[in-house]
């Protein structure tokens, strides 16, 4: 079956052929026969099987059968779990639209919030987001779903995984009803949650089914590696050398590995990138497009971080540890051979995360095949101690690109030196309220701090400057008389009286000081401030 064997519109059928399309894939070929029809689908396909042009197609159809409302409320709708996935099926969409006056919006975090409130109310056709974003502009009602056509849910398994089921059930609580619009559905796995999903906001959807084993292309060469923890790093620096990949993708479970993973990797000499869901929305944007444009060769990623990530010349994929749930398995390892291309997945199975392993190969239902890793398989770890820092570190730019980008993309937020990164230490230094070195002294306050310290002394009159007399006065010995305290000029008696009673306590002093012009303490009245007092 052939593109032009299908009943797609010229507008789109061109398009199609721009891009390089000539054959569907085989949920294309199954699905978008009923999508063209307007039939709901509920799709099962593992990543890089064409499941994206496949809803985006069938989406597009439906939007250009029907005209633009007066308000520019959207046609269509398409939720997608993570920021990066939301912006390359906006990107597709782009693509797919070229011949078409069609407007699509995507609604993300990381973004502007001003610039995709300004994009809802002049009016869009497409919104493409996720559900957190959406749920936002929907309260405000700046998004309006009440003429949504057709309702897209993207990457299922994973909006349960994120808790994301409750936004989307409030989102379709505003649409039109299931038998008024079109709902397509896809997930990695139909699980009966899922299911559950597509029966309560879906109208008889098309169960399109992939066979369990094919979950996993036949292409993928797939190899599992007992290791213990400890050595895993050499492990993967021996496979680096010994597979010599064009360009890669390091998965781990947890983020924290990640960025050693990642720093070890640059101390032993490769260009190695992070990425993770930590990171500003900016730099997770540029670290994606520097892998699509092939200026990355070697990404260590989370599994959320890397959904929407769409390269097709990925030649191997790393599992840095056997993934916690079983379908991230198939999701990683589809990053590889795609659109016909062929791969290979390596995963690493220490102590700890080899009991997840039963259930990748349960879901899989087959044994992946084991390789014994001899002595030669292990390289040394040239890296020395890493020293984690309040900054994640990225290894963001590489220093290949630090040239080509220039000082505005450069790592600012990270302290890619675990010791003594400037940038770090600034920020440390403000946030502790310490300063910097003070300037130097010119020359004439050097001079005048170089003067005549009774001279000083005489000429300060102010109550700062009685009270340091004061106290030079009690801590020398009794009947001394100070030079300072001498040439100091009388302020109403009180400075030579009290060099005169230098030895007298100084709780009377200060019953003086509080009783002014009133009684002193006990109905007494207070002697005269200037008088001697008692020995």
């Amino acid at each position: 079956m052939l593109f032009e064997d299908l009943a797609l519109p010229d507008p789109l059928l061109q398009a199609v052929r721009d891009l390089g399309f000539e054959k569907p894939t085989p949920i294309q070929a199954q699905a978008l026969p009923e999508l063209l029809k307007g039939k709901d689908i509920a799709g099962q396909a593992q990543t890089g099987t064409g499941k994206t042009a496949c809803f985006l197609l069938g989406t597009l159809n439906a939007v250009m059968q029907t005209e633009r409302p007066a308000d520019g409320s959207p046609r269509a709708l398409c939720i997608a779990p993570t920021r990066e996935l939301a912006i390359q099926i906006a990107r597709d969409a782009e693509q797919l639209t070229t011949y078409l006056d069609l407007r699509v919006t995507v609604c993300c975090g990381g973004l502007s919030w001003t610039k995709q409130k300004q994009e809802l109310e002049e009016g869009t056709d497409i919104v493409v987001g996720t559900p957190g974003r959406l749920l936002d502009y929907e309260k405000r009602r700046i998004l309006k779903l009440h003429n949504i056509q057709v309702a897209v849910v993207d990457e299922a398994d994973r909006m349960y995984d994120m808790g994301f089921i409750d936004d989307i059930n409030h989102l379709f609580r505003y649409m039109p009803k299931r038998d008024l619009r079109q709902s397509m559905l896809f997930s990695a796995t139909l699980s009966y949650e899922i299911m559950r999903l597509a029966e309560r906001h879906m109208n008889n959807p098309v169960k399109v089914r992939i066979a369990p084993e094919k979950l996993v292309v036949d292409v993928i060469e797939e190899e599992l590696y007992h290791v213990g923890r400890h050595e895993k790093v050499n492990l993967l620096l021996g496979l680096l050398q010994r597979e010599q990949p064009k360009r890669a993708m390091v998965f781990v479970n947890r983020k924290v590995d990640g960025e050693e993973l990642t720093w070890r990797l640059n101390h032993n000499g490769y260009e190695a990138v992070y990425l993770s869901g930590d990171l500003p929305q900016r730099k997770r944007s540029r670290i994606i497009d520097a892998m699509k444009d092939g200026n990355i060769a070697l990404l260590v990623a989370t599994d959320v971080a890397s959904r929407g990530i769409h390269v097709d010349d990925v030649t191997h994929v790393f599992n840095w540890d056997v993934p916690q749930d079983p379908e991230d398995y198939v999701h990683r390892i589809g990053r590889t051979a795609r659109a016909g291309n062929e791969g290979k997945a390596l995963t690493l199975a220490d102590e700890e995360t080899v009991l997840n392993l039963p259930a990748v190969e349960k879901m899989l239902d087959r044994k992946i095949p084991t390789v014994f890793a001899d002595d030669d398989a292990f390289m040394p770890d040239r890296a020395g101690r890493f020293r984690r820092t309040k900054n994640v570190y990225t290894g963001w730019p590489p220093p290949s690109l630090k040239d080509v980008l220039g000082k505005d993309d450069d790592d600012d937020e990270d302290g890619d030196d675990r010791g003594d990164s400037s940038d770090g230490g600034k920020k440390r230094r403000r946030r502790r309220g310490e300063r910097g070195p003070k300037p130097e002294a010119s020359e004439a306050t050097a001079a005048s701090a170089a003067g005549d310290s009774e001279a000083g002394e005489a000429a300060t009159t102010s109550g700062g400057g009685e009270r340091k007399r004061r106290r030079r006065s009690r801590r020398k010995p009794e009947g001394e008389a100070s030079s300072a305290e001498a040439a100091a000029p009388a302020d109403g008696g009180e400075a030579s009286a009290s060099a005169a009673s230098g030895d007298a306590p100084e709780k009377k002093r200060r019953r003086r000081r509080r009783g002014g012009k009133g009684g002193g303490e006990g109905g007494e009245a207070a002697p005269a401030e200037g008088a001697p007092s008692e020995g």
